[in-house]
């Protein structure tokens, strides 16, 4: 192996794993039916959402609220969401299931997400990537940003070299403040000018770690 390689990879997962956000708009519009509520969301307005941390997600998809009644109405969409992931899951990218058992055989490997508590472990049970990944930290579990849960995963496990997989400006800046290395994938949501390295597919980041 590069001495210039790292010894853990940390996924985002929206944008970076897979893409559910069908599924996710599906779980508000059902939601929003059954309170006869009269309002629709697309697909498309989610995936310009996608990385935010809850309280600023809530803001933009239920503004005429107070926090307090968003995050009560969150939690009915998230027992939906989850069960909707178990039945259809979401878009799993090209290349992950391929190549995330062989990446385990090099790298120890771990996944954090500004996600509800539970996503993370209902899309890799939907994927059936238990077994690959060794920890994971989502938003809803600490309510946390993202740098300070990634430093909590290092500490935890002792990583020496770890990176920051993931697909959002945001992402970026998260790695920084963790003073990790950002490895940015573009197929997700997001852009991003500045990384230290960045891959066109999953493929093609995968081949470059097992090279």
């Amino acid at each position: 192996m590069r001495n210039d390689l790292p010894d853990s990879l940390i996924f985002d997962m929206d944008g970076t794993l897979w893409d559910a956000v069908e599924t996710y708009t599906l779980s508000w519009n059902l939601f929003f039916e059954r309170h006869q509520m009269d309002k629709r969301l697309k697909k498309i307005e989610l995936d310009a959402l996608m990385g935010l941390e809850e309280s600023q997600f809530l803001e933009k998809v239920l503004p005429g609220f107070s926090k307090t009644d968003r995050t009560d109405r969150y939690k009915e969409v998230v027992q939906i969401q989850y069960d909707l992931i178990d039945k259809i899951g979401g878009n799993i990218y090209k290349g992950v299931l391929e190549y995330l058992p062989q990446l385990r055989k090099r790298y120890r490997l771990f996944i954090i997400s500004n996600c509800p508590e539970h996503t993370i472990e209902h899309f890799m049970k939907f994927a059936g990537i238990d077994n690959l990944i060794i920890d994971s930290i989502s938003h809803g579990q600490n309510y946390k940003p993202k740098h300070e849960n990634i430093r909590i995963l290092i500490d935890k496990h002792h990583l020496k070299a770890p990176v920051y997989i993931g697909d959002t400006a945001s992402d970026r800046e998260q790695s920084a403040k963790a003073n990790l290395p950002f490895i940015f994938v573009n197929y997700g949501f997001g852009q991003c000018d500045s990384y230290h390295k960045r891959f066109n597919s999953f493929t093609e980041l995968a081949k470059f770690y097992l090279e």
